[in-house]
């Protein structure tokens, strides 16, 4: 491993990270490291970050243009935006609907992206602060499988770290249909000569009118900087800060009704005053002390300050037919955190032990967190909810990664402790409510290396999601953190040098939960579930120039307690595929053709009503010399007419005697270009 260590500024915010290193790499290039493990056949099947390694070819073949391609990178991860561009995405993986984050742990340089008992959705994750430029590793694993993985890590986790260095400095522009716009910059701030310290500043802005008839005004500024210095041979640290802020207006989703009576075209909105502004603020500082040959050190601290405001209307005029059923949701909060972690190597007569031991903690302090029923924005008609929170997650794990001949057994055991307490503004006696909660969640993971060509594993372990605090005291502290037990049976093959193939299997089941409907300040039990599924990732590269990938997923979920029949879950899909072509040349010129598959998905539990599915393609060109590239990216390169976000709801119209139950949908996007112009110095 190697020591990374991140500052990440986006204009106030100061956020750190490191992403590992070992005590005889610590000098050696990175540019170099890179080189090495662009091409498949590099690629050791049996390492510890394999992973990671495979992404790397993903990431340099088939570079990410925008923060939306960030998530999916994750193979088997599907993302759908329904809001004007600026609300956090919606997250499909391994046959859970994650709404924006619920069941799938994300996490940026170390820093936990995921808010509890947030005011639209529990584990609500915004990535929109990262910009792709800077992204290095996106590292990520599915099921609950992994120790340092805790609250969320259900159906997955990711892990986005950021460059520590910057082989050249940036501008690049952009600019394209429907008024889009994009302004980048990255600057280092020391003399190159500098090899024991590194410090550079990352900006970006962002601004799209989007194909609505009501104007997305989507604005968007990123700022991130990232300074990390080797203190002595021995102890290294790093700082890494960002600021973020962004405001949008929103189509929403729209009925098709409205649609085919013509009341709207498929680019119009019933309620034209959606929208929101978000803004986040990180700092982060990251210790690491390199003992001695056979131990380490590392501490992480983190601060987050986190602001959010939505307007939504999912009913248009069912529940107030005078004014309409707009809501906004408002959650104005600070994270603090930290985590240490302690390692140990044992070099034993005929095996090798790695131990790991870590503690942290998350205190998240919610100074508002609001449901309110407005009128077009501006007119407050009613407050819904209204709380204060504190919530407190200290966690514990420890881990032994035992290699011994071809196998390698990883027992694991995490264990993590809630703390929360609410003050219901609306309610105030009592005054304040307290709860608590303990979760332990053992893991064990085995491996067998038959050859340097062929590798099975059996993975299997606990997770869990914690509920919102507000689920906490309406259920009395009871069935507050639902459990997931799972297990993956899988193999690793390399048929060629060329040529990796990952075929696997799956199965998950989730215990009771009640859920916090935060549109709604309502608390709907949802029951057991159970989940099984095949996967196949495939990753071929017959000349150095040349690069294929497709993965291929299918899940089976389905609700215990229900009959059959009237078991599906709404809105997971069974079956997904994403894949494509990328040609780089040496002669500076290089293509990347991309389609995503999403299958038709149960909108309803009796499965009467189906989402739409679709196959959507986008085309990169890019072609650049020594110091500047020239790029064109087409998005929706056959102009599919195709729904991004999909549900079944019942709306009542503005002139409707009485409500209608069916689809309604955001349109994905149309047939649209932008091209760009970069320059490195």
């Amino acid at each position: 491993m190697r020591n990374t260590i991140t500052l990440f500024a986006l204009g106030a915010i100061l956020l750190l990270t490191q992403n590992g290193f070992a005590q005889n790499e610590k000098k050696q290039d990175s540019t170099k490291i890179e080189k090495d493990t662009v091409h498949l056949s590099k690629i050791i099947i049996n390492q510890a970050d394999f992973r990671k390694q495979v992404m790397q070819v993903d990431l340099k073949m088939a570079p990410v243009n925008s923060a939306q391609d960030l998530l999916r990178k994750v193979p088997g991860l599907f993302i759908a935006q329904h809001a004007g561009g600026g609300k956090a995405e919606q997250i499909f993986l391994r046959g859970f609907d994650n709404d924006h984050g619920t069941d799938v742990s994300v996490t940026a340089d170390g820093i936990p992206l995921n808010m509890v008992s947030h005011a639209h959705g529990q584990g609500y994750a915004d990535l929109h602060f990262l910009i792709p430029e800077t992204i290095k590793d996106i590292d990520f694993g599915k099921g609950a499988y992994y120790a340092d993985k805790g609250d969320f890590n259900t159906s997955g986790y990711v892990n986005f770290s950021t460059f520590d260095k910057l082989e050249n400095n940036l501008f690049k522009l952009e600019g394209g249909s429907f008024n889009t716009m994009r302004a980048l910059t990255m600057i280092n701030l020391l003399n190159r000569e500098i090899k024991s310290k590194n410090f550079y500043v990352a900006s970006e802005f962002n601004y799209s009118d989007g194909p609505f008839a009501v104007k997305q005004n989507f604005n968007r500024i990123n700022i991130l900087t990232k300074y990390s210095q080797w203190i002595d041979s021995k102890q290294y640290i790093s700082i890494l800060g960002s600021t973020f802020s962004s405001g949008w207006n929103a189509s929403g989703q729209i009925p098709e009704r409205a649609v085919s009576q013509g009341i709207i075209d498929r680019w119009g909105s019933i309620d034209p005053t959606e929208g929101g502004s978000t803004s986040r603020t990180n700092v982060a500082v990251n210790y690491r002390n390199l003992i001695n040959e056979n131990e380490e050190f590392s501490s992480n601290l983190f601060y987050s300050r986190y602001k959010f405001n939505l307007f939504s209307n999912f009913t248009f005029f069912l529940n107030d037919p005078v004014y309409g059923d707009e809501i906004e949701q408002t959650d104005n909060r600070s994270i603090y955190g930290f985590d240490n972690k302690y390692i140990r190597r044992f070099d034993l007569e005929n095996s090798k032990i790695t131990w790991t031991s870590a503690a942290g903690l998350r205190l998240d302090d919610i100074y508002d967190l609001q449901l309110s029923h407005v009128f077009q924005r501006d007119l407050l008609l009613n407050r819904l909810s209204d709380v204060s929170a504190t919530e407190i997650n200290v966690h514990a794990y420890t881990t032994m990664d035992w290699r011994i001949g071809k196998w390698t057994i990883n027992p694991a055991v995490r264990v993590d402790h809630f703390v929360f307490n609410l003050h219901d503004r609306l309610n105030s006696l009592p005054a304040g409510q307290d709860a608590s909660a303990t979760r332990i969640s053992p893991k064990l993971n085995i491996s067998y290396t038959q050859n340097s060509n062929l590798q099975w594993y059996l993975k299997s372990g606990m997770g869990f999601h914690s509920n919102d605090v507000r689920v906490v005291v309406e259920q009395n502290g009871k069935d507050i953190l639902p459990y997931s037990i799972g297990s993956d049976l899988g193999v690793i093959i390399r048929p060629t040098k060329n040529m990796i193939i990952q075929p696997a299997v799956w199965y998950m089941f989730l215990k009771q939960e009640f859920v916090y409907v935060g549109d709604e300040a309502v608390v709907e039990p949802s029951g057991k579930t159970r989940r099984l599924g095949a996967d196949l990732s495939i990753r071929y590269q017959p000349l150095s120039w040349l690069y294929l990938d497709g993965d291929i997923n299918y899940a089976n979920a389905r609700a215990i307690d229900a009959s059959k029949g009237e078991n599906y879950i709404p809105l997971v899909p069974a079956f997904t595929s994403t894949g494509g072509v990328a040609v780089k040349l040496t002669s500076g010129f290089s293509a990347n053709l991309r389609y995503r598959y999403m299958d038709a998905k149960p909108a309803t539990e009796d499965n009467s009503v189906k989402t739409r599915g679709y196959f959507v393609n986008d085309l990169v060109l890019a072609y650049g010399r020594k110091s500047w590239e020239v790029n064109l990216q087409v998005l929706n390169l056959l102009d599919t007419k195709w729904n991004e976000a999909q549900f079944e709801t019942e709306t009542r119209l503005k002139n409707e005697s009485s409500s209608v139950s069916e689809l309604y949908y955001t349109p994905g996007t149309p047939f649209a270009v932008k091209a760009g112009i970069s320059y490195k110095f």
